[in-house]
């Protein structure tokens, strides 16, 4: 993984405005996702693996790898975004690597070219596990400022 680039946040209370958003998420909280940190371009999601977002082989679902990395490249993007604005996903690609298992899955976005109107974000699953960490999936998004529109 290549070094984060650096961002400056449009506005001092971004942190904070991603944790509230995230909180509202009752899909995150359903698959049990957590924030784990969040900083000016990037965020950080988890998950730890259980039954109940497994398929058949006893893998994450790659439904569930999908919704926290594009949790994750959506955050990222949202710090940089204005204080008047919300965000969505307007479109991402997923590319599964190998199998989702471990003992902690971690969903990393990081902003690539931030925009007025449109931002481009890519993002990274690991699965952390007997102390190693292995790249599941790799993910390119773009996301629309919603501009005047806050979280419902």
């Amino acid at each position: 993984m290549s070094e984060r680039a650096r961002f400056e946040p449009a506005f001092a209370g971004y942190a904070a405005r991603v944790r509230e958003s995230f909180a509202k998420q009752g899909a995150m909280a359903l698959i049990g996702a957590g924030l784990d940190a969040v900083e000016p371009g990037w965020c950080s999601i988890s998950l730890v693996p259980r039954d109940a977002v497994s398929q058949q082989h006893g893998y994450v679902h790659a439904g569930i790898v999908a919704a926290i990395v594009d949790s994750a490249g959506g955050y990222a993007g949202y710090t940089l975004f204005p204080q008047d604005s919300s965000v969505l996903t307007v479109e991402f690609k997923l590319n599964l690597l190998a199998p989702a298992a471990g003992e902690r899955l971690v969903a990393q976005g990081f902003v690539v070219k931030p925009g007025r109107t449109l931002v481009v974000t890519r993002g990274e699953v690991h699965a952390e596990g007997a102390g190693s960490r292995t790249l599941v999936a790799i993910m390119q998004q773009t996301l629309m400022v919603m501009h005047g529109k806050a979280d419902a």
